[in-house]
């Protein structure tokens, strides 16, 4: 597949999507987000597929939605192999059933935090800087306000939601939006852990911990016997 905003590559098990519009600052248009889907979507029913990479092109990882183009799709590069549906790039980050990882090298912008906080892992460099800065320009962060309760308590949440200013990598992982150092990652050992997993226990697992949220306590336990049970079906 030949893609207008992204780049991906299949070597061994990992899947490597990149943003690739630089230029823009690879902020998102209609189409990119629609890619991107495709190209998950690609992942998650390719076997070969336990573990996917997220990175970008250029010095700013994403610059969130291209608002320009959002009001005015003619702005947009349609990919003919595609079909655009009105998607938030959360939504297609949530609908990902492998293990994620965000390599970050720029800065983290807006509608970018849609990517980052629905990794399994994020890794950021020392110079990376993260804003939300909607408010400045009479927005709100709405849909990123859902990624951010997966990693933070509602009340840093809204404290965050509403901070326009930069903050640093170690405030980053203050709020959980960051595990680890880059410098401090050893990607080869980190990789190698995934070679040997089964790609079914990965994807049963994650979609499990998914669905658990939603789940009554009670009920959770009962449930995650009939995920074990299915499992193992699948396994004989």
């Amino acid at each position: 597949m030949t893609y207008n905003y992204i780049k991906t590559d299949i070597t061994n098990f990992v899947f490597t999507l990149t943003l690739a519009r630089p230029e823009k600052r690879n902020a998102f248009t209609p189409t990119m987000v629609n890619e991107i889907r495709h190209a998950l979507v690609s992942a998650n029913y390719d076997d070969r597929v336990k573990l996917v990479l997220i990175n970008a092109e250029g010095p700013v990882f994403c610059a969130g939605m291209d608002l320009k183009t959002f009001n005015d799709p003619s702005l947009d590069i349609q990919n003919p192999h595609i079909v655009n549906k009105e998607i938030s790039l959360g939504e297609v980050m949530e609908q990902l059933n492998k293990p994620s990882v965000a390599i970050l090298e720029g800065d983290v912008i807006a509608g970018a935090f849609l990517l980052i906080a629905n990794c399994t892992y994020v890794f950021a460099a020392e110079k990376v800087r993260f804003r939300l800065p909607e408010l400045s320009i009479g927005l709100f962060p709405f849909q990123v306000m859902a990624g951010l309760l997966k990693v933070m308590p509602e009340k840093m949440m809204l404290q965050l939601c509403l901070n326009t200013d930069y903050f640093d990598r170690e405030k980053a992982k203050e709020y959980g939006l960051v595990d680890r150092n880059l410098e401090d990652v050893d990607f080869l050992t980190f990789v190698d852990r995934f070679n040997t997993v089964e790609t079914k226990a990965l994807v049963a697992g994650l979609s499990a911990a998914k669905e658990l949220p939603m789940i009554t306590p009670d009920k959770r336990y009962n449930y995650l016997l009939e995920k074990l049970a299915a499992l193992r079906d699948i396994e004989k």
